[in-house]
């Protein structure tokens, strides 16, 4: 692992006239109800001591990581939102099961600094704080089962031809919040890595960092795409003023079909921003609530 890992993306230096920064995890690689619902949640409910009220626990984590605007966020910010959300909803809280306080990784988030199992480790051997010592033994739990579980799964179809296409035009780098050695190990295990200047993971920062670092001041205005499935995709192309293609979480095959036959076109011959973008957001929003479905 670099020792400073940012200045790789820092170091880039643009090889075309466009720029793509594409999500992983639910946006090229149909993964995120596996590890979520194989990896993360059964994990959550071990090491949090969640065991008598799983089924909330489920639905909770569930709802914050697949099925609303919280979707794909760091897997930190991502377990404080769940416990939130139980701490919010009475049926669980009858069953007299206590849910984490969880002050001190609130304020290692807050923290500025970049949300990933070798910060933390290093804020727990300088600490000794037990609630980032869970937290850290859940998160290499995580990491364990998926790397465990998730193989063979290949990228959603039409990524392929897209990424040959975009290729012959533009810079590409992986933006992620997804541990980079698992990664490097996915992009990889299905030979797509060779498209990718950077795969950029957690250990790189936020992906509104990885953005910036990579593509600010380099590239002519509306020449930057980012395309991802979920909200924070979406937040970091706008905090670095590039343009966004949503991959709709459930129709990921025909997102990518129609950006293929359509969106990348259009990126390449400037007919992208405006209002065709404003359509494409617009579908994209309406498939991601902020209230759960038992409010």
């Amino acid at each position: 692992m670099d020792s400073f890992p940012k200045d790789r993306l820092l170091a880039f230096k643009p090889q075309h006239s466009y720029f793509v920064g594409i999500d992983s995890d639910g946006c090229v690689f149909d993964t995120m109800e596996i590890k979520h619902k194989e990896c993360f949640i059964p994990n959550i409910i071990k090491y949090w001591q969640l065991q008598a009220i799983s089924k909330f626990a489920r639905a909770a984590a569930e709802f914050v990581n697949l099925y609303s605007k919280w979707r794909g966020i760091n897997r930190f910010p991502a377990l404080t939102k769940t416990f939130e959300l139980l701490r919010d909803w009475p049926e669980p809280i009858r069953r007299g099961v206590k849910i984490p306080a969880v002050p001190t990784l609130h304020a290692w988030i807050d923290s500025g600094v970049a949300l990933g199992n070798p910060t933390l480790k290093a804020e727990v051997q300088k600490t000794g704080d037990p609630i980032l010592k869970r937290t850290l033994e859940w998160s290499e739990a995580v990491n364990r089962a998926i790397a465990d579980w998730v193989e063979g799964v290949p990228p959603f179809p039409f990524f392929r031809e897209s990424v040959e296409k975009l290729a012959r035009k533009a810079d590409i780098i992986c933006v992620s919040a997804t541990p980079g050695e698992a990664l490097e190990r996915e992009w990889q295990e299905h030979d797509i890595a060779r498209y990718a200047a950077v795969i950029a993971g957690q250990e790189m920062g936020s992906k509104k960092e990885h953005l910036k670092l990579a593509a600010g001041g380099k590239y002519l205005k509306n020449h930057v795409l980012m395309i991802g499935d979920a909200p924070g995709d979406l937040a970091a192309a706008r905090a670095n003023g590039a343009l966004f293609y949503p991959i709709n979480p459930g129709h990921e095959d025909a997102s990518w079909e129609r950006f293929l036959h359509e969106g990348a076109d259009r990126f390449f011959n400037g007919t992208y921003a405006d209002d065709y973008e404003a359509s494409l957001i617009a579908e994209f929003d309406k498939l991601l609530p902020e209230k759960p479905p038992w409010k």
